[in-house]
C-alpha cells in the first residue's frame, strides 16, 4: 500500500474516534480522555496535512524544484511534531488543573472508551507500519503512542474503579503529556536535522574521504559534502584530484558511494595543476603551491 493511501486511512480513523472520544471525555468526566481527544484531533489534523504534503512530495523534478518534491514530506513531518508538541502542553496544563480541581469520573465509560481506542489507533498503527518516509515514520510513532496512551488509561481506569484513587486520572495524563513531548522532541530532531542539510545518521565523513582517496589516481580529495533530500535518499558533491583517466576514476568514486547507501553523486575531476574555484575551499595553507585545502579532516 502506498504512503499516502495509509496516511488517508489512518487519517479517517483518527477523525472519527477524536469526535467519539470527545463526547465519550465530556460524559465520564474524565480529563486524560478528554486531554487524549485533545491529541486525537491534533493527530487527525497532522496526519490530514501529512497526507496532502505526501501527495505533493511524489511530483518530479522540474525547473522549479529541480531536485524533486520530496522535501514536502519533510515539511509534513515538522507540523505533526509542532502539533503534537503543543498538544502535550496543553494536555499537561489541564492535568495539573484538574488536579487541582478535581471531580468525579465514569470509570466504566472510561474503559470502554479506553477499549476502542486501543483497537482504532493498533489498526491504524499497523497499516502505517513499515513506511519509508519520515512523514509516516512521524505518523506512525505517534499512532503507537496512541495505542500505549490508551493501554495506560484502561489500566488506570480499571485501577481507579477497584480503589477510587480519582487523582490517578490527571496523574496518568499528565505522564502521557511528558512522554508524547519527548517523543515529539526526538522526531523534531530528526527532521530538522535533515533541513539544516546535517550529515545523515550512519555515513562517516572520515570513512568516505580514506576510501576515496585510496582509489588509485586519486591524488586529492575535498570540498565533500553530504546530505539527505528526505531522510532516506542522501546526495553527495565531491572534488577529486587526478591526472589518471577521469571516466575510470568517476566509476569507481561513484561505486564507494553507493556501497555506503549514497544514490545521487556529484562528482567534479580536477587535474594536479588546477586550482578550484569554490571560494570557501580556500585557506590561506598552499598545496604543493598550486592548490588550497579546503577541508576539515581531508585527506590529500
Amino acid at each position: 500500500m502506498k504512503n499516502q493511501k495509509k496516511m488517508q486511512i489512518a487519517f479517517i480513523l483518527n477523525l472519527v474516534f477524536a469526535v467519539f472520544e470527545t463526547i465519550g471525555g465530556l460524559l465520564t468526566g474524565s480529563v486524560a480522555i478528554l486531554s487524549d481527544a485533545i491529541h486525537d484531533a491534533g493527530d487527525a489534523a497532522s496526519i490530514g496535512i501529512s497526507w496532502s504534503l505526501e501527495k505533493k512530495s511524489l511530483g518530479k523534478p522540474d525547473q522549479v524544484y529541480t531536485y524533486g518534491y520530496a522535501r514536502f514530506s519533510l515539511l509534513g513531518s515538522l507540523i505533526t511534531h509542532a502539533i503534537l508538541l503543543f498538544g502535550s502542553l496543553v494536555v499537561a496544563l489541564n492535568a495539573v488543573y484538574r488536579l487541582l480541581h478535581p471531580i468525579a469520573i465514569n470509570y466504566d465509560g472510561m474503559i470502554l472508551l479506553a477499549i476502542v481506542g486501543i483497537g482504532v489507533n493498533l489498526v491504524a498503527a499497523l497499516i502505517t507500519h513499515g513506511g519509508g518516509s519520515l512523514n509516516l515514520k512521524a505518523v506512525n510513532l505517534h499512532l503507537i503512542e496512541d495505542v500505549l496512551g490508551w493501554i495506560v488509561v484502561l489500566v488506570g481506569a480499571v485501577i481507579m474503579r477497584l480503589t477510587n484513587f480519582a487523582v490517578l486520572d490527571p496523574l496518568m495524563s499528565l505522564g502521557v503529556a511528558v512522554f508524547i513531548g519527548w517523543m515529539s522532541t526526538r522526531g523534531l530532531r530528526d527532521t530538522l536535522e535533515v533541513l539544516l542539510e546535517k550529515v545523515p545518521r550512519g555515513i562517516s565523513v572520515s570513512k568516505l574521504l580514506e576510501k576515496l582517496a585510496a582509489l588509485d589516481g586519486v591524488e586529492g580529495v575535498h570540498h565533500l559534502h553530504v546530505r539527505s533530500l528526505d531522510g532516506h535518499t542522501h546526495c553527495a558533491t565531491v572534488h577529486i584530484v587526478t591526472d589518471g583517466s577521469s571516466q575510470e576514476i568517476r566509476s569507481q568514486i561513484r561505486e564507494v558511494f553507493y556501497r555506503m547507501g549514497i544514490a545521487h553523486v556529484t562528482v567534479e575531476i580536477e587535474s594536479p595543476l588546477e586550482s578550484c574555484c569554490v571560494s570557501e575551499c580556500l585557506t590561506e595553507t598552499p598545496r604543493d603551491g598550486h592548490r588550497h585545502s579546503c577541508f576539515h579532516g581531508q585527506i590529500h
